[in-house]
């Protein structure tokens, strides 16, 4: 790994508020980036101002997405991306395209995340708008990474991380820093992955990204409590890190959040408070449409009915429709997961779906996926102002 970020990155931007809206807050409250949105939007539309409609209805977008409120999201990517292209700016269709990408992945649709973010990418590229293809690279990356595929998106990862600490650019290095260490937790490599998440808090708090901090503290609590079973020190990152959720109103963070605090009780043998905790999380996942964070709270409930006295027949149905659902969502790790949750609660070896086995292959990227992914040049970054991903 190359240096830690350069000190010039005081602090994060946020990249996806323009125009009118430029000089809000990377942590400036969700409801209020909305209100403000619309407000700037209408004022735009009067103007005949296309160009500055579709920037505002972009913030827009992105709120009601971190808000949870989908449908309102999807309407307003598609009003910015209507309003770039009338303008005919292609900047502004990319950061559209990436609002529909972002918004796609985290509703489970990754064909449709692949195919938005990679036009995205080559919308950014035409527009010479460094900033949004930095910004989709990092989203084709982040989709690879949450399917499961580590072999497909780990180099991208690092390629990103790369040139984001070569421009400073401390949002971007966090990010990284954090996707890469969620794949050594995942595989095992827990102290590496815990220097990773510490080094992304370090460097979140300095650039005052609240946002990007919650994400590194859970990633911390996850380690602490998995690798030294330090249960106090978990719990009480997630309550500093649920505050900067509660004060940016990150609905989908806070959610993760409380899933994590259920993992973090169900290791400790604290079944029913884990349980209350799955619960909670998979009524905010499902209220915001997030299908990954839906099926892992599902995971996290099945287990702690079958610790708290679930006999073993109904887990083992509850399971073997869980891994179906999260195999049509295309979750490629879904097998390992939930065969790995069967020999743990000891019910046995689940039914296989017709026609299929253990030895089965297993699903790859969707087309769209892969071949996004083989097209991702991070060295394109180096074109332009150095400066450019602030």
């Amino acid at each position: 790994m190359t240096g830690r970020v350069s000190e010039r990155a005081v602090r994060a931007s946020a990249p996806e508020y323009q125009g009118a809206l430029g000089s809000l807050s990377v942590n400036a409250s969700l409801p209020d980036v909305l209100e403000e949105g619309l407000r700037a939007a209408r004022a735009a539309e009067r103007a005949g101002d296309p160009h500055e409609t579709a920037r505002c209805r972009l913030a827009v977008a992105e709120a009601c997405r971190r808000l949870g409120r989908t449908d309102e999201a999807d309407r307003a990517w598609k009003a910015s991306y209507r309003a770039a292209r009338s303008a005919g700016h292609e900047g502004a269709m990319a950061w559209a395209l990436w609002s529909g990408g972002t918004l796609a992945r985290q509703r489970g649709a990754f064909r449709l995340a692949y195919r938005l973010l990679k036009l995205a990418s080559e919308a950014g590229e035409r527009g010479g708008d460094v900033v949004v293809r930095g910004y989709s690279l990092a989203g084709l990356a982040e989709t690879g990474r949450i399917q499961g595929d580590y072999e497909s998106v780990a180099r991208l990862h690092e390629q990103l991380l790369t040139e984001a600490r070569r421009r400073g650019e401390a949002r971007h290095t966090v990010w990284a820093l954090e996707g890469i260490a969620q794949m050594y937790r995942n595989t095992g490599r827990l102290d590496e992955a815990l220097a990773l998440f510490e080094e992304a808090a370090e460097t979140a708090e300095r650039a005052e990204d609240r946002r990007g901090w919650a994400w590194a503290l859970r990633g911390i609590a996850d380690v602490v409590s998995a690798r030294d079973g330090d249960v106090e020190r978990a719990l009480t990152l997630l309550s500093r890190a649920e505050e900067a959720c509660r004060e940016i109103r990150l609905r989908g963070a806070l959610a993760y959040n409380h899933k994590m605090r259920g993992n973090v009780l169900y290791r400790a043998g604290r079944y029913g408070q884990a349980r209350e905790l799955y619960a909670r999380a998979l009524d905010e996942f499902r209220a915001m449409d997030e299908a990954r964070g839906t099926a892992l709270s599902r995971l996290g409930l099945v287990k702690a009915d079958a610790r708290l006295g679930r006999d073993a027949a109904h887990t083992a149905a509850e399971l073997t429709a869980l891994r179906a659902d999260l195999e049509r969502i295309g979750l490629l790790h879904a097998r390992d997961v939930v065969d790995a949750a069967a020999a743990e609660l000891g019910v046995g070896r689940l039914p296989e779906p017709a026609g299929t086995g253990p030895e089965t292959a297993r699903p790859a990227l969707p087309d769209s996926g892969a071949e996004a992914l083989r097209a991702a040049a991070p060295e394109g970054l180096r074109t332009g102002d150095p400066e450019g991903l602030r």
